[in-house]
């Protein structure tokens, strides 16, 4: 019996990957230290701010415990500055927005030398680099220097419905912000299915397809139709390949080009 679920990670397990992001709470109450997977969560103590993983924080602001804090990039400024960079910017007309820097990579204004992430290690010496959902790509800043270029985080599409389903009071204009991130979605979405060019070059083995900046949900749900898409345009090569090498071999068995035109030739001689 076939596995009925398609290959890959599904939607439903990316949003419970996204639940794992960090984001800013402002307590209403105190409430006792945790001891969590991830690591231990400090008391929390009004009204100082706190970090905690998004699925603890939508369940203390279900039990009116405490609010979130929305990242700036869920502001509605923000997202209309990233949404005229994905419609009206040439530089990024076929390409997406640039994602945030890694730690220890320079602003995205900076255009200087090529910036190199910085690695962390673990208690026992082993080198790594932090991905998503382990950065605080989402967590609330007081200060966001002016000069920074807003961005999507890797988790933006799930982060933001989650906000918006159970803390949209918390948000600044809820129903512009739902608006906003629809737009965006389809904006992205159609740069995905427009690239038939270059699934044309990826699956004849002329490159791959440039994904930079495409979240975790849309790599989701565009896997099947890029995967499905790549198969089929590689089967019509082989098959177009295929019919070349029958038609080669049979112009070598009926004598090929050269016999042929040394036998006008000599019939003109």
């Amino acid at each position: 019996m076939a596995f009925p679920l398609p290959r890959g990670i599904t939607p439903p397990e990316i949003s419970f990957l996204a639940e794992m992001e960090m984001v800013t709470i402002l307590p209403r109450q105190r409430l006792e230290g945790l001891e969590l997977l991830g690591g231990p969560v400090k008391p929390l103590i009004p009204p100082r701010r706190a970090s905690l993983p998004l699925w603890l924080a939508l369940l203390l602001k279900r039990q009116r415990r405490a609010n979130i804090l929305p990242p700036s990039w869920l502001h509605p400024e923000s997202l209309s500055f990233i949404l005229d960079i994905e419609t009206q910017y040439e530089e990024y007309k076929d390409t997406f927005s640039p994602p945030p820097p890694l730690p220890g990579q320079p602003l995205l204004h900076d255009r200087g030398e090529p910036a190199v992430a910085t690695p962390r290690y673990t208690p026992d010496g082993e080198k790594y680099y932090p991905a998503p959902p382990f950065l605080p790509q989402n967590v609330a800043r007081d200060h966001v220097p002016p000069q920074e270029l807003q961005t999507l985080p890797f988790h933006w599409l799930e982060v933001g419905n989650m906000l918006l389903d159970a803390a949209s009071d918390d948000l600044v204009d809820p129903d512009q912000t739902r608006r906003l991130l629809k737009e965006l979605r389809e904006v992205r979405m159609a740069k995905i299915r427009s690239g038939v060019d270059a699934l044309d070059a990826a699956a004849m083995g002329g490159g791959g397809v440039a994904l930079t900046g495409v979240g975790a949900i849309e790599l989701g749900e565009g896997r099947r139709f890029i995967s499905g898409v790549v198969d089929g345009l590689r089967r019509i090569g082989a098959s177009r390949e295929q019919a070349r090498r029958e038609e080669l071999a049979e112009e070598m068995a009926n004598g090929g080009y050269d016999a042929t035109q040394d036998d006008d030739d000599e019939m003109e001689f």
